[in-house]
């Protein structure tokens, strides 16, 4: 696939502020965002409900099909906290956001989560369990870990983002 502008995945564990950095972005560039967790409720595109985890299963076939030729056009901001399902040829750039584990809390209890869930997401970014699955499922040197914990950090990482969109609009990628 040759595509002129890239797409990018922005991911981490719920609550380090993939969805507000990605609107930010996007908005500077002109890209179009994609968050999977709203494609997936707005297209119903579910493959059961986690009664434990309190939230719907997507259906990853379905997501990637639903993608499929936005990437092919590219300019694509995608967030969503998992990556690797995602085929390798989808992104030229993949950002993991990361988050202090007692700020992270804060957040979380703030958007009402339980105490279990709270728990899952802390020792998930404790044990880097995202980053590490990034790193898994894509070459090293598109995977770019970004702290993600203050304003001034949140700004900081939207200029480096915009400006590696930036350095690469136009030129032409092989995927």
């Amino acid at each position: 696939m040759v595509i002129t502008r890239p797409n990018i995945l922005i991911t981490g564990t719920p609550g380090v502020g993939k969805s507000t950095l990605g609107e930010e972005v996007a908005d500077l560039l002109g890209m179009e965002l994609v968050n999977i967790n709203e494609m997936a409720k707005e297209q119903n595109l579910y493959d059961g409900y986690d009664d434990e985890r309190q939230c719907h299963i997507i259906d990853e076939d379905r997501i990637i099909d639903e993608l499929e030729e936005g990437i092919e056009e590219g300019g694509l901001v995608v967030d969503y906290h998992g990556s690797n399902f995602f085929p390798i040829r989808f992104f030229q750039a993949v950002f993991v956001l990361r988050c202090d584990n007692t700020v992270l809390y804060d957040r979380l209890a703030a958007r009402g989560y339980n105490d279990k869930k709270i728990q899952e997401n802390v020792e998930c970014e404790i044990m880097n369990v995202l980053r590490d699955e990034a790193a898994e499922s894509y070459d090293s040197k598109i995977v770019f870990e970004l702290q993600n914990d203050t304003t001034e950090q949140m700004e900081k990482n939207v200029k480096t983002i915009t400006d590696w969109v930036r350095d690469r609009q136009g030129d032409t990628m092989e995927s």
